[in-house]
């Protein structure tokens, strides 16, 4: 079994054969982030795959404004999971935790941009061996709510 360094993870032992999930904290724009690095048993998951995950984590700036535009996007298209999820949080809400947790006072000024901004980047899976989801980004509206988007 060999050890290799990540930028993200630290020292991390390749053990073919077994699953496994690393966890890390990272900090982005300001706001904390758990990461999880998820692997199978039967990935092939070895030094170059390791360093592969570390360069596309350096994109993850990136990737989440172009996921917060696909959510925008979502936001003026019936029933997604985007509309479903303000829609259903807002209604939800009293008017201090309208305020509290979108800066408006009344459910009339919770817009689409408003959303947006509440809208935070609270963890981010990886796993490498499934291409198709590559990083799952989880956004909540705080600590307080049960529902990721």
């Amino acid at each position: 079994m060999s050890k290799v360094a990540s930028k993200h993870f630290g020292e991390i032992e390749l053990n073919h054969g077994r699953e496994h999930c690393y966890v890390a904290s990272h900090e982005l724009a300001g706001n904390p982030l758990e990461l999880d690095l998820n692997v199978t048993a039967h990935d092939h998951f070895d030094e170059k795959a390791l360093h592969k995950v570390d360069y596309r984590l350096g994109y993850l700036p990136e990737l989440v404004d172009q996921v917060r535009d696909m959510i925008a996007e979502e936001l003026d298209q019936d029933g997604t999971n985007s509309q479903q999820f303000l829609h259903f949080h807002s209604n939800q809400l009293k008017e201090e935790q309208l305020e509290a947790v979108f800066g408006v006072r009344d459910k009339t000024q919770l817009t689409k941009d408003v959303f947006l901004k509440a809208l935070k980047l609270g963890h981010v899976a990886i796993y490498p061996g499934q291409p198709e989801r590559y990083f799952v980004l989880d956004f909540t509206l705080g600590s307080h709510f049960t529902d990721e988007l």
